[in-house]
């Protein structure tokens, strides 16, 4: 028994670590990915990545603009 800690927590006590504890986790999570998507956006500028996905995009848009004409007023 001596191995377990009571806690003396109320219930107020609970949802505020675990409410802060979410915002941190949120804040901490999406940091991380803009980091993540500025150095794969760096990335692929440097690599000229970004012309290849505009041709494919601008190929599909005329793709779709072609076989179905009622899109287009």
């Amino acid at each position: 028994m001596e191995n377990y800690e009571r806690t003396k927590s109320t219930l107020k006590q609970i949802v505020i670590n675990n409410f802060v504890g979410g915002i941190s986790w949120a804040f901490g999570a999406t940091v991380g990915i803009s980091i993540i998507i500025a150095l794969l956006s760096i990335l692929a500028k440097n690599i000229n990545l970004i012309p290849f996905i505009g041709n494919f995009a601008s190929q599909v848009t005329h793709y779709v603009l072609q076989t179905n004409p009622q899109l287009v007023k």
